[in-house]
């Protein structure tokens, strides 16, 4: 007879919150992806052009970790039209020595939503000027939110800026944001002014054509680009890959295929075999991180399998500490 434990979302929210051990959770299984043997099979990801819609299924396991997760995540981008997530999806829990499902977590998406903005904390914290103080955020969807949350987790934040194409939802956005952290957030419907004077930008949006120019980008300024999960996504102008001071992937094999850097490379700007830096590789001290505070860094975050297990890891223990979750056996 096996047991697997099945958490609700509502569950989930309870014991999994974004804070620092989840920033730091997120920041060790990039070293892992660094310094240990993991398993990491490539993206595997089904389109459903006709709905605007995409899944994706992401894996990986951590030699020494209990479990493994495998986590299957539906974007359908028409959803909000209908009065629906543009995101859910949920996250299979294995034990690594037998294979047996220990949990399932009907997160809808929310520990994705969650780990996703600890990686780009994980990029700031490693990657942009220490005194960054004013952060551009592009997109008002959930990502937005968690990501300018997750800043302040780990730089002195004092000040935001919102653009996204939904003039309104930047508005509301700002609005909120504002309210809940406390420091001035405001929308803008010029992305290049909301670029001016930033100290990090993180671009948050499914954009298939690039959103930010090369030449806006500053001294001394730190990019994050989240979005560009497949190969048609395209937030950043590929001059800009090219041309930073640092460009770091979080899996150099999945940004060559489907990152910003897949669009360079298109574009003939960067080699196919050209070598770069992986943020594991500077959170574990192997590579070389920012070397001068006039340097512009650019972090290119696909999503990585060794992110979902890593987060499920965390969520599974935290819920058997407070006894969370039903017990399903079969």
């Amino acid at each position: 007879m096996s047991r697997m434990i099945i958490l609700t979302e509502a569950e989930l929210r309870k014991v999994i919150t974004l804070d620092r051990d989840a920033v730091a959770c997120v920041e060790q299984a990039f070293a892992a992806l660094a310094t240990k043997a993991v398993a990491m099979p490539p993206i595997l990801r089904l389109d459903i052009p006709e709905h605007r819609g995409e899944v994706d299924v992401k894996t990986a396991y951590i030699p020494g970790v209990e479990g493994f997760a495998i986590k299957i995540s539906p974007g359908f981008f028409d959803n909000p039209k209908l009065g629906l997530p543009s995101t859910n999806g949920m996250m299979v829990l294995l034990s690594s020595r037998t294979g047996l499902v220990q949990a399932l977590l009907l997160d809808n998406g929310y520990l994705t939503d969650v780990r996703t903005a600890a990686a780009g904390a994980v990029a700031a914290k490693h990657l942009s000027r220490e005194n960054s103080s004013v952060a551009a955020i592009f997109g008002a969807g959930m990502q937005a939110r968690l990501q300018l949350e997750a800043l302040t987790l780990v730089r002195p934040i004092r000040e935001a800026r919102i653009w996204a194409r939904d003039a309104a939802k930047a508005e509301a956005l700002a609005a909120e944001l504002a309210g809940k952290l406390g420091f001035s957030v405001t929308a803008t419907s010029e992305p290049r002014r909301a670029i001016s004077g930033a100290d990090i930008i993180v671009t948050t949006t499914p954009s298939e054509k690039p959103i930010i120019g090369a030449e806006w980008l500053e001294v001394g300024q730190h990019l994050t680009a989240m979005g560009s999960d497949a190969e048609h996504k395209n937030e950043i102008d590929p001059t800009a890959i090219a041309g930073a001071g640092l460009y770091v992937a979080d899996s150099l094999k999945q940004t060559r295929r489907l990152g910003e850097l897949h669009h360079a490379i298109g574009a003939g700007l960067v080699a196919p075999e050209a070598d770069f830096a992986e943020l594991g590789q500077i959170v574990a001290g192997s590579a070389q991180g920012r070397t001068s505070n006039d340097q512009i860094t650019i972090a290119d975050l696909t999503g990585t399998g060794i992110q979902d297990t890593a987060i499920a890891v965390l969520a599974f223990a935290r819920a058997g500490a407070a006894n969370a979750g039903t017990t399903f056996e079969s």
